[in-house]
């Protein structure tokens, strides 16, 4: 990736004031109803990591998240009380874009501030193109189908309001 192809993200989180994408309104991102095409990325380790494996099998969300990202630190409180409701039954995958951070950052970044789900890292931008992340504290989370049933970016998106959607209560 280029230098001019940076400058853009690297200025996107400035740009995009807090907003919650779905329900009627502005799109950001995938569209509610879109199917992302499978991607395979790398944990922090260089191995492997399927995100379709959990496509179908469980709902899924996903952060695009650096470690300079001053709206994904503060939307790390709403991440971890979505967790702590709903990491039994969702599969949580934060992804690391590959702008101005390594693995190496990535991994000093999480012993001081540890997250309970899995961070992975997005190398060549191949999950950034397929979920078009616009920016990092952007979520995408799609239902067991692998369908989207929500996005959004920025620190005040109220996601586990969206996860609860997912699971509408019982009569």
């Amino acid at each position: 990736m280029t230098l001019g192809a940076l400058i853009p993200l690297l200025l996107l989180p400035v740009m995009v004031t807090p907003a919650l994408a779905q329900g009627g309104e502005d799109v950001v991102g995938l569209p509610v109803g879109a199917r992302p095409e499978p991607v395979v990325i790398e944990d922090l380790s260089g191995d492997a990591y399927d995100l379709a494996e959990l496509v179908g099998s469980t709902p899924m969300l996903l952060e695009f998240w650096a470690t300079w990202c001053e709206n994904c630190a503060a939307l790390l409180p709403e991440m971890e009380a979505a967790y702590a409701e709903f990491g039994e039954r969702v599969a949580f995958v934060a992804v690391a874009v590959a702008v101005a951070q390594s693995k190496r950052s990535i991994r000093r970044h999480l012993t001081r501030h540890p997250v309970p789900y899995p961070v992975v890292w997005d190398t060549r931008g191949r999950a950034t193109r397929a979920f078009k992340a616009p920016t990092t504290s952007y979520i995408v989370i799609l239902d067991a189908s692998g369908t989207v049933t929500y996005t959004g970016v920025g620190p005040s998106q109220d996601v586990r309001g969206a996860l609860r959607s997912l699971f509408p209560q019982a009569p």
